[in-house]
């Protein structure tokens, strides 16, 4: 990525012009537009929509090793490029062919050492994105102490952000895994500023009728991942590095690297509600596809057999029934969970994969992060933490026919840690295995880069329905937040979809309908369901059929109705056929129409039934009004052609 930024700006200097006090950028349709600007030696960027301001004056700079800049700053030159057209496939996304047209500014400042610092803004449609380069010596090795990137946001702003967790905190102190309830609507002044250790990507906001989502893409292994730290007396947020502790162990938490260096993009989506939902700007300036070889990248539906049984199921006998689980359901996949080595061992391991295969069923196989930093007994552990130990596994379980691993507790958001991740990925692609993290950080567009990563969790899951009441009186609320905010651009290992019932301890308090749309409403890669062979066996038939021939993959998406937190009705395209998905997660009742016309004639409808856990099920044709009631959290489904 960076020798490739090498060549733009090589091409780019020819073109650059002695630059004016301000600079102003616009999007291809004129709608959106950036300045940037000096106040003082200190630059500046501000947005604004339809000539109004949505990100007011923010500031922009880094303080690095080789000196500040972000004081007694000038710009030297600076141009534009218009109408750049980016085109790429997603496996596992809202979308799988993307197309996007973007404008391109630069901007080269120079600090009072006469030192360069460029800023490129890339502006599409939908989003704004920027990053900074340091154009040093190759020999120089620089480290980023701060970023002093802010979004500053009228006082009036709405927020629905998730707070991070404390480094070393929760279970075997392996925070930070991103699993904390989301604060719903909160004024931006009213933020707690006692959360020091900041919030999640993707932040969710909301003035005035602007929507915006703030994330970053581009994490290349040389930056650690960020969070935004909140200033509600001053209406901003500004970047924040992880806790010191969450490293890799006897490595470094803070971004460095080789120069010339470059940051990960700074992306805020902005828009109309639907605007925002149907935009893919998460992935839309992550770096092109790392891997040449894609054949083994397949995505699908799995069964898993730990999410009902937990850990002393993770038994031969047991692993074989939900392979049969699967197969019986068209699943492409089922997922061997944790102390499958000790408790199956490899040997036993190959068998189930060798039937597996005879039923059309690919098996997934969990590992431990590991790592000194990792306190957690679960095997396997230790074999991904060395290239030499990683490989060897790695080659190992492909010769088995293993089609992919599922890796957990990784606890840091550090530099260290982030290129861990990208070694695991990259010596996963060397084997062919698709790659779910557990117990992970957002994995911020890393899905285009990385195409065989098909999901992630970092997410407050279902496992936590499974544990206790209080999680599964409040699975509803999560479940209408997320694919607003943590799901909007990544995929996510929520583990949806509970039918029946979860355990004689939890009462599960959305209705079987509810559930039932989740499977259209969460976008992974592969999808883990919440689901056993005896809770399947209470399900109807064509319900199961339904869920037989689902697509695992998305081409398209239309955002219909909601609101974060409180409902959310959508629409995906896989072919011809469009599926539409309702919840409701409030405790009265919620009508909506919308028009189906638009995608097809024909409709079969599954909604809820007389009961919480029964279905019902209607056909007819489309409609410029199609109404539904969705009862206190419930929901439907349609399936258009």
């Amino acid at each position: 990525m960076i020798k490739k930024m090498l060549v733009i700006f090589v091409l780019l200097g020819p073109l650059f012009e002695k630059a004016a006090a301000q600079v102003v950028f616009d999007s291809p349709d004129g709608k959106l537009a950036v300045k940037v600007f000096s106040d003082k030696g200190k630059f500046f960027y501000e947005i604004s929509r339809n000539k109004k301001p949505v990100v007011l004056p923010s500031l922009l700079g880094l303080s690095t090793s080789k000196g500040d800049f972000y004081e007694s700053m000038k710009i030297s030159t600076h141009t534009e490029i218009k109408g750049q057209k980016i085109q790429y496939t997603l496996y596992s996304g809202k979308k799988s062919d993307i197309s996007s047209v973007q404008n391109t500014g630069v901007v080269q400042l120079v600090n009072k050492q006469q030192q360069p610092l460029v800023i490129t803004f890339r502006i599409s449609n939908d989003a704004v994105a920027f990053k900074y380069d340091l154009l040093g010596k190759a020999s120089e090795t620089i480290t980023i102490n701060e970023e002093k990137t802010e979004y500053k946001l009228p006082v009036n702003t709405l927020s629905w952000l998730q707070p991070m967790q404390e480094a070393k905190s929760g279970w075997e102190k392996s925070n930070p895994a991103y699993e904390e309830h989301y604060r719903q609507e909160v004024m931006i002044k009213d933020i707690p500023d006692s959360v020091n250790r900041g919030w999640v990507y993707p932040a969710l906001l909301k003035t005035g009728e602007n929507w915006l989502a703030i994330t970053e893409a581009g994490i290349d292994g040389t930056y650690c991942a960020t969070r935004l730290i909140a200033h509600p007396t001053e209406s901003k947020f500004s970047v924040g590095f992880p806790d010191p502790r969450e490293i890799f162990t006897g490595r470094g938490y803070l971004p460095t690297g080789k120069m010339p260096f470059s940051t990960p993009w700074r992306v805020i989506a902005l828009g109309s509600l639907k605007t925002i939902m149907e935009s893919t700007a998460g992935t839309d300036f992550s770096a092109k596809a790392a891997i040449a070889n894609t054949g083994f990248i397949k995505p699908g539906k799995a069964s898993w057999s730990w999410i009902m049984s937990k850990d002393d199921y993770i038994v031969y006998d047991e692993q074989k029934k939900y392979i049969d689980f699967a197969a019986d359901m068209h699943w492409e996949y089922c997922l061997i969970d944790a102390d499958w080595d000790r408790k199956i061992g490899y040997e036993k391991i190959k068998e189930l994969a060798d039937y597996a295969k005879s039923k059309n069923v690919g098996v997934l196989l969990w590992y431990n992060s590991a790592g000194d930093w990792n306190t957690v007994k679960y095997t396997p552990k230790n074999l991904l933490l060395t290239q030499e130990s990683r490989r060897k596994e790695f080659s190992r379980i492909h010769e088995m026919g293993i089609k992919g691993v599922k890796i957990d507790f990784f606890g840091g958001d550090g530099q260290s840690v982030m290129q861990y991740y990208i070694d695991i990925l990259q010596d996963a692609a060397k084997y062919e295995l698709m790659v779910n993290f557990h117990g992970a950080t957002l994995p911020r567009g890393w899905a285009r880069t990385y195409p065989h990563l098909m999901t992630t969790e970092a997410v407050r899951g279902f496992e936590n329905v499974s544990f206790q009441q209080a999680e599964a009186d409040r699975e509803a609320e999560i479940c209408a937040t997320v694919p607003f905010a943590r799901n909007l651009f990544d995929p996510m290992d929520y583990t949806p979809m509970n039918l029946y019932k979860i355990n004689n301890k939890i009462k599960r308090k959305t209705s079987s309908a509810f559930e039932l749309a989740l499977s259209v409403l969460f976008v992974s890669g592969i999808q883990h369901y919440a689901e056993s062979a005896e809770g399947m066996a209470h399900v109807p038939e064509n319900v199961q059929q339904f869920l037989r021939v689902l697509p695992a993959r998305w081409d398209d998406v239309k955002f219909i109705d909601g609101y974060p937190g409180k409902y959310l009705v959508l629409a995906r395209r896989s072919g011809s056929k469009w599926y539409i998905a309702g919840i409701n997660s409030e405790s009265a009742e919620k009508s909506v129409t919308f028009n189906t016309l638009p995608f097809g004639k024909k409709a079969t409808l599954i909604a809820n039934g007389d009961g919480q856990l029964d279905f019902r099920k209607e056909t007819g044709k489309t409609s410029n009004a199609q109404k539904i009631m969705m009862p206190p959290q419930g929901g439907f489904v349609i399936v258009i052609e």
